[in-house]
């Protein structure tokens, strides 16, 4: 086997299309075996098809990460079938009700917290005592619009994917002693299906959907979702070692710089993380810290 994940193995919510189909064919590209995970069976077996033509073992595995019950079977399933888990990736998330906060589904609301936040926390919590028992890990978690500034008349997605940001870095020191790393990936504006929902939601969008459709009618500004899928790459192998408790830009931080030295420069500084803006923290900022 050759690749920068020969050998490893991968989880991966969300994995029948979008930024989740991305990440498994880049993961297989690069030699590691995979459990795919969402809830349509059709686009499961489509995507595992594309990675068992790499050469790659690539199982499938149909639930809710949202339902506990769901979560469980699916994690003892990728540890019996793969024998081991080196690497989980939660990409597995929906927008949830669109429109003012006054004027929303409040089940809907929940519902994609349920998803977005209690499937990453669900998937993490099954997941970790098998790294620990190994003493080695990668966990990547998905934040996106709405996370670390107001996404107005998104707010189940944004609250929810802040509170993903805030339970990678509190997870990330959880684990630090295990040797396990935990970080966050912010995708960038990705056209995927669930930009579908904003098309389809017109003014009660708000600045987003024309931001969408623009987007979707000359793709300036688009981030292609190779860009996520090759950050996911490198924060499941060994050129991110030491690195973190921190939400990355796909599109825009310099991550494809960052050498040992950089990340070691990293640790303990507020870079890259969820913070308030205060004379404190943005003192390393001011002095230049990486």
């Amino acid at each position: 086997m050759s690749g920068r994940l020969a050998g490893r193995t991968a989880l991966i919510t969300g994995g029948g299309r979008g930024i989740g189909e991305a990440i498994g064919v880049a993961f297989a590209t690069e030699g590691a075996d995979l459990l795919l995970v969402s809830r349509t069976e059709a686009e499961l077996s489509t995507v595992a098809d594309r990675c068992r033509a790499l050469g790659r073992r690539c199982f499938i595995g149909v639930g809710d990460v949202s339902i506990r019950a769901d979560v469980g079977r699916l994690v003892d399933g990728a540890l019996r079938d793969l024998g081991h888990l080196d690497i989980l990736v939660n990409a597995a998330g929906v927008y949830g009700p669109i429109g003012p906060v006054t004027d929303v589904d409040l089940g809907e609301w929940a519902r994609a917290l349920s998803v977005n936040l209690l499937g990453t926390l669900y998937m993490c919590h099954d997941v970790i005592p098998s790294m620990q028992r190994q003493r080695s890990g990668s966990i990547i978690n998905f934040s996106g619009g709405g996370a670390t500034s107001p996404l107005s008349r998104f707010s189940a997605y944004g609250v929810s994917k802040a509170a993903v940001v805030r339970l990678t870095e509190t997870v990330a020191e959880e684990v630090a002693g295990d040797n396990i790393r935990v970080n966050a990936i912010a995708p960038g504006a990705i056209d995927t299906k669930l930009q579908n929902d904003v098309l389809k939601a017109g003014a009660r969008a708000g600045d987003l959907y024309q931001r969408i459709t623009a987007l979707r009618e000359s793709g300036a500004g688009g981030t292609p979702v190779s860009v996520p899928a090759e950050l996911a790459v490198f924060l499941a192998s060994d050129a991110s070692a030491g690195l973190t408790g921190r939400l990355i830009s796909a599109p825009h931080d310099p991550w494809r710089d960052w050498d040992p030295a950089k990340i070691a420069a990293l640790a303990g500084t507020p870079w890259y993380t969820l913070r308030r803006i205060d004379p404190f923290t943005i003192k390393p900022i001011r002095d230049g810290a990486p």
